[in-house]
């Protein structure tokens, strides 16, 4: 079968279906919508790079966006490139590979190739240079670089994108199946939507949930210190954004809508398959952050998933616990290939796409994430000291040296539930009852039961140090999961031992 999958940046479950009702109409309700899918970390780079290659960022060891974080660095391109899932994919499957667009955020780097860097296993390469933008960037093509302006008819990236995906279907090769994957700057910042749609949502404000604009309490520091109520120019400064997301994602539906029709006059389109997706969430004001992601709540971790396809019937939800590293095990399943011969810390959606019945499937997974923080004091937030990063005016910072965390996300038939800690003096925790409190207002890690916490601590360290097989163990609410307590006090880590003694 063919294969196309569209990359959003920064794309928020809940703000995905009004700008994009083609997408909906030609994706989503062709096929079916996984409503309860995850990043593993909620940054752009390590969330690709947990697409490529299927791992969580402990194992593929890409921990922010910086070169120093492994970010499109040299060891990344020589310890995991290799065996992504594209590379994967046209050495062992035959297939003719094509991916346009963002790739990660220091790709095209002078110290790690620069854009003449083309990673294995892309027939035809056509990536940004660096972070996202809609005008005066430069694509690497196929290794060359081109530059392009600010015109919009020949310069808009989305529609570049769309033009170039267009060729590769009018002039690929008919005896060698595809696979295409075509990463849209949009919605990330700097938000510039095309001429025509900027008068487009003028009403449209952020979401006014119930954990918009409210003191973070009982939450790690960075949340806590978010100043409540947001100034009249915060709040301002994120509709304005929220807004803009919106009108750059209708030239995404456009592109999209495209594509689809491309396939059906090839006759194509009842033979490939479709995915859309996100490399992470987006917050606006919700614990009074104005915009960013990084953070452990639904809002930034949470992704639309839709697929359609072969065998896929139309009009589907389904409400397993899928997470970003699934997608290439079921790209490569799709491919034929034998998933026991990969590293991968996922699984193949391709039991749940074809509907079959009985399948046994995680009830957990890991979210982990790094914190970033530079050295000196933000000089727009000088109280908090050293070890802040993006800050805002109002003196909001967004991430900090020890907004280092590692969660376990968990969905069963008897618990909606996500677990956390910091690794920070206090090894702070959080605990969110999402059934009762599905915008995680409420921690309650001082008051659920102790061996709860005890299991999801233990789960938590064998998440933290699994690999391919054994990071699909059952969890902690699935029959078959086994629990000593006495492992709790050997010597399995620090972490344990700190945790147990200080907060419990």
């Amino acid at each position: 079968p063919g294969i196309l999958t569209f990359l959003a940046d920064t794309l928020l479950v809940l703000s995905f279906q009004t700008p994009l009702k083609k997408t909906n109409a030609l994706i989503a309700q062709m096929g079916i919508t996984f409503v309860n899918a995850y990043v593993p970390s909620a940054l752009c780079c390590p969330s690709r790079a947990s697409i490529l290659t299927g791992k969580y960022p402990h194992n593929h060891h890409v921990v922010n966006n910086t070169l120093e974080g492994n970010c499109s660095s040299k060891l990344w391109q020589k310890i995991q490139e290799p065996y992504t899932f594209p590379a994967l994919l046209k050495a062992m499957c035959g297939y003719q590979t094509f991916f346009a667009g963002k790739y990660l955020n220091e790709y095209g780097a002078e110290d790690a190739g620069g854009v003449g860097h083309v990673p294995p296993g892309w027939s035809f390469w056509y990536a940004l240079e660096k972070n996202s933008k809609y005008y005066n960037y430069t694509l690497s093509v196929n290794g060359k670089a081109r530059r392009h302006g600010e015109n919009y008819s020949v310069d808009y990236l989305t529609d570049v994108l769309a033009n170039m995906s267009l060729d590769f279907l009018e002039y690929k090769s008919n005896f060698e199946p595809f696979f295409m994957m075509i990463a849209t700057p949009a919605p990330h910042s700097p938000w510039t939507p095309a001429p025509q749609y900027t008068k487009s949502f003028q009403n449209v404000s952020a979401p006014r949930n119930s954990n918009f604009n409210i003191h973070g309490k009982n939450k790690h520091w960075l949340i806590r210190q978010a100043k409540t109520p947001m100034t009249n120019s915060s709040i301002q400064f994120l509709d304005d954004a929220y807004r803009k997301r919106w009108q750059t994602l209708l030239s995404v539906d456009d592109l999209i809508e495209k594509l689809v029709k491309k396939l059906e006059v090839n006759g194509e389109l009842d033979n490939t398959y479709i995915f859309y997706t996100s490399d992470n969430g987006f917050h606006t004001g919700q614990f009074s952050l104005p915009i960013d992601k990084r953070q452990l709540y639904e809002f930034d971790i949470k992704v639309p998933l839709l697929v359609r396809g072969p065998g896929i019937k139309p009009n589907q939800t389904n409400k397993m616990l899928v997470a970003n590293i699934d997608l290439g095990p079921t790209i490569l399943d799709i491919a034929g290939y034998d998933l026991n011969k990969t590293q991968m810390d996922g699984m193949s959606l391709l039991p749940l796409l074809r509907g079959e019945k009985n399948v046994t499937w995680r009830s957990d997974f890991l979210v982990e994430y790094q914190g970033e923080g530079y050295n000196g004091s933000d000089p727009t937030c000088p109280g908090l000291g050293p070890g802040v990063t993006h800050c805002f005016p109002d003196c909001v910072c967004e991430d900090s040296y020890n907004n280092t965390y590692a969660c376990v996300r968990t969905l069963s038939a008897s618990w909606d539930l996500q677990y956390c800690e910091f690794d920070d003096r206090e090894v702070f925790v959080e605990v969110y009852n999402l059934t009762a409190d599905p915008h995680q207002i409420n921690n309650i890690a001082k008051t659920i039961d102790q061996e709860i916490l005890e299991k999801m601590n233990y789960r938590l360290m064998m998440l933290q140090s699994c690999s391919g097989a054994t990071c699909r163990t059952p969890g902690v609410f699935d029959p078959g999961y086994r629990f000593d307590p006495r492992l709790m006090f050997s010597n399995h880590g620090l972490r344990a031992r700190r945790f147990s003694a200080q907060f419990l």
